[in-house]
């Protein structure tokens, strides 16, 4: 495998990201921890308390792929990652959290096995394949713009419920007394849509999968297995509301929605968040491209 190009930004300077990016060996991952809704904190280590819930889920997840043996499969990985996230509950607090999804420390992820040739999607994940000429160099550079470009495919995992979410919150801002720059400062349309939010996570790896600590949902997991040939590999959280070939173009896609729509209401992209006033971004976001 040769890396071409990574990054991690958290949405906020003031703040570290939840968002990251595991390489070893036999496995690339882009792990996405969940931003919680709640105040409550369900892990036993008081160390560990300067981590939010969603950087504590990604940061265990991250150490698991590191050390995972290079036959793993995506089985083994759903219950070992997720064992190891159960492993830092309370026990005090695990009757608790069988009720309660929107405490626990959750992540999603898409990982790549260099052995098996799969990409695993657990939860909400981006994913490209392109195939490259059997004579590419080592740092060959694939533009979308390019007019022989190979056709990138497309990967995905939605969460169900995630566009009517966002659209709740569309509808609820478009119909506001307010003038639109209020929600950039003050998201009261996202506050709103906080309570079916939770009401929707109580639906984790039942009707979506995650890495939550509890037994993954495999009927949600999504595999993708590639043959033999050559291929450049782009992984990326949802922090990038237009996936690219190439970071560049990602983060200038990126940049122009901030200019045209920053409140995330409009037609090309639509979101439960907006780009809120003094941060980056409306999410973490992270990107590795690769070749292997």
């Amino acid at each position: 495998m040769n890396i071409i190009e990574q990054t991690v930004v958290p949405k906020s300077p003031s703040r570290r990201s939840e968002d990251g990016i595991v390489v070893s060996p036999d496995f690339v991952a882009v792990i996405d921890g969940s931003t919680s809704k709640s105040r409550q904190r369900c892990h036993r280590d008081l160390s560990l308390r300067r981590h939010s819930n969603g950087e504590l889920a990604m940061l265990i997840i991250s150490d698991f792929i590191r050390h995972m043996p290079k036959g793993t499969t995506c089985h083994q990985f759903c219950t070992g990652a997720s064992a190891a996230i159960r492993s830092r509950y309370k026990k005090s607090l695990l009757d608790h959290l069988s009720e309660h999804a929107e405490d626990r420390l959750t992540a999603s992820c898409v990982v790549f096995s260099r052995l098996r040739r799969e990409i695993w999607m657990i939860g909400d994940c981006q994913a490209l394949s392109i195939p490259l000429p059997p004579t590419h160099g080592p740092s060959a550079a694939i533009s979308g713009e390019r007019a022989d470009a190979p056709t990138p495919s497309y990967y995905d995992n939605p969460k169900p419920y995630e566009q009517e979410l966002a659209q709740m919150r569309a509808n609820i801002i478009r119909q506001s007394p307010q003038p639109w720059d209020h929600f950039l400062t003050d998201d009261t349309a996202r506050q709103a849509i906080i309570p079916r939010m939770l009401e929707t996570m109580r639906q984790q790896n039942k009707t979506y999968s995650v890495i939550d600590g509890f037994p993954v949902d495999e009927r949600h997991v999504r595999i993708i297995t590639l043959d033999f040939q050559p291929w450049q590999l782009v992984l990326a959280s949802d922090g990038y509301p237009f996936l690219c070939p190439t970071l560049a173009e990602s983060e200038d896609r990126l940049a122009a929605q901030l200019k045209n729509d920053p409140l995330n209401i409009g037609l090309a992209f639509v979101a439960t968040k907006a780009f809120a006033a003094g941060n980056n971004s409306f999410d973490d976001r992270a990107y590795i491209r690769f070749d292997i």
